[in-house]
């Protein structure tokens, strides 16, 4: 009998690009988690051009000659990554106002878009991850809304830091499904 494998995330040879995105998000979030002082204008910049980077190597894996059926998630993900990095690194001061409504759309996405993965991916041994981390990541989004909303500075910094790190994690564990089977 036939094993039937769904691999929502596609493979990639460029699997250790999607790696690198996750280290440098866990190590973003670690710095800002024992440096807070740096201020939030530095957070936003830095996580801006991560953002960048992040939608980068999401539209080169939809563009990938071995793209799953969810490739359109990639290319959506990467286009609102990059809007939402352009926008934080385009003025500090707007990045400061809107820093954790930002963060609470992208969050609010993952978490939609982790939901659909765990749905599709149902005949998985572990599809219910998916739903755990898309629950996870819905609730980091809407509790950056909350912290926004109260303008509250403290909880925006320990919520990037915390999101940031679950968020690279994610990435990297993520990038492990992602790596083509030896032949």
């Amino acid at each position: 009998m036939k094993t039937f494998k769904v691999n929502y995330l596609g493979t990639s040879r460029l699997w250790w690009v999607v790696m690198l995105v996750g280290i440098l998000l866990v190590i973003g979030g670690f710095a800002y988690w024992f440096w807070p002082q740096a201020g939030y204008a530095v957070a936003s910049q830095i996580f801006g051009w991560l953002l960048v980077l992040a939608g980068i190597v999401q539209l080169c894996v939809a563009a990938g000659p071995n793209r799953a059926r969810g490739w359109g998630w990639w290319i959506a993900g990467g286009v609102i990554d990059m809007f939402i990095g352009f926008m934080l690194v385009r003025s500090i001061i707007l990045s400061e106002m809107v820093f954790p409504y930002f963060l609470a759309i992208i969050f609010i996405f993952w978490g939609i878009e982790a939901f659909i993965g765990a749905a599709a991916g149902n005949r998985a041994k572990y599809w219910w991850l998916g739903l755990i981390n898309g629950i996870i990541l819905c609730l980091i989004g809407f509790f950056f809304l909350e912290a926004g909303w109260v303008s509250n500075m403290l909880m925006v910094s320990f919520l990037t830091s915390i999101a940031f790190i679950y968020w690279g994690f994610t990435i990297a564990i993520a990038s492990y499904e992602m790596k083509p089977l030896e032949k």
